[in-house]
């Protein structure tokens, strides 16, 4: 099999980004083009967390912040009046009125395709939303890699969402390009995670001009059989998990039992790379004790200072 590198080079290196450009991205391209949108950055339950009585969650079960959505990314296809969803989160009715809001598509009851990445709870529980308690919708594509086809094929309450033809499960094959229309394609990658109920990945996403990399979960950048500093290179953006920034931010907890990569490993890991390809991360995916969250704290400052990014809510860039 061809090595990812080389996949992602023969698709075509688009180069790095300069500060004006990089400027006009997050802005988005209105009317034209291929735009992805940051639907959310949380770890999969949300901020404030159920049960959680620490100070980073105190304040916000009396005043909630609009923006704490669970990690969950959006596609807009301008030209065609597509869009597309990664991950569905329980957070899916706000984020599908965002998307649908954003792409001038505001007369579709459902997206155009839904790509979920793993079988835990911030991943692909939103898709209940799609049932016939709440949109009954009709066969909306559902792209999966086998395990997760079978598991939502065979698990209640998930089956009967293809008993009634709610969604129409779509099989992916490990790093096996699929072509969603003329405009965009998308590759499943494969990453070492918990994998209870199904395979966890992550996903290129080839725009018509750019790529990203979409990378919410994974155990540690050093048990993958790639890479990921030679894929960021490879690529325009990165979103990337950051789920716990410090071992401090951990405590009590077995980090053994959470082996996401720490936001400062990962930072230590990409030193080497240049100002440009540093640019292109955008961590996400952000446990709600992670001072990430606040746009103001010294961790938040130390990623900025160090060349990377954070993806926020409604954060947009063009592919």
């Amino acid at each position: 099999m061809k090595s990812l590198v080389i996949l992602l080079l023969g698709i075509g290196l688009q180069g790095s980004i300069d500060a004006q450009n990089s400027k006009n991205q997050e802005k988005g391209s209105p009317h034209k083009g291929v735009t992805l949108i940051v639907l959310g950055n949380v770890q999969d339950a949300g901020s404030p967390q159920a049960a959680c009585k620490k100070s980073c969650c105190a304040d916000l079960w009396k005043h909630p912040k609009q923006d704490r959505k669970v990690t969950s990314l959006g596609i807009i296809d301008y030209d065609l009046q597509k869009n597309y969803i990664f991950d569905a989160s329980p957070d899916f009715p706000h984020q599908l009125q965002l998307l649908q809001e954003q792409s001038g598509t505001a007369d579709k009851t459902a997206p155009d395709g839904i790509f979920i990445t793993h079988a835990h709870i911030g991943h692909y529980t939103g898709l209940m939303f799609l049932g016939r308690e709440a949109m009954n919708s009709k066969n909306v594509p559902v792209y999966a890699m086998p395990r997760l086809k079978k598991y939502v094929e065979n698990n209640g309450p998930w089956s009967q969402l293809t008993h009634l033809k709610n969604i129409s499960l779509q099989e992916m094959q490990n790093e096996v390009p699929l072509q969603i229309n003329t405009h965009l394609q998308v590759t499943p990658i494969q990453v070492p995670h918990r994998d209870e109920y199904s395979e966890t990945v992550g996903y290129l996403i080839k725009g018509p001009n750019k790529k990203a990399l979409f990378i919410p979960d994974i155990d540690k950048w050093n048990v993958w059989k790639h890479t990921v500093t030679d894929l960021i290179k490879t690529v325009d953006y990165a979103f990337l998990d950051a789920t716990f920034y410090d071992a401090e931010e951990v405590g009590f907890r077995d980090i053994a039992e959470i082996p996401h990569p720490l936001v400062t490993e990962s930072m230590e890991l990409f030193k080497s790379l240049s100002p440009q390809d540093k640019k292109k991360v955008y961590f996400i995916h952000f446990n709600h004790t992670n001072a990430l969250l606040l746009p103001d704290s010294p961790q938040t400052k130390a990623v900025l200072a160090n060349g990377f990014r954070i993806a926020r809510l409604g954060d947009k860039v063009e592919l």
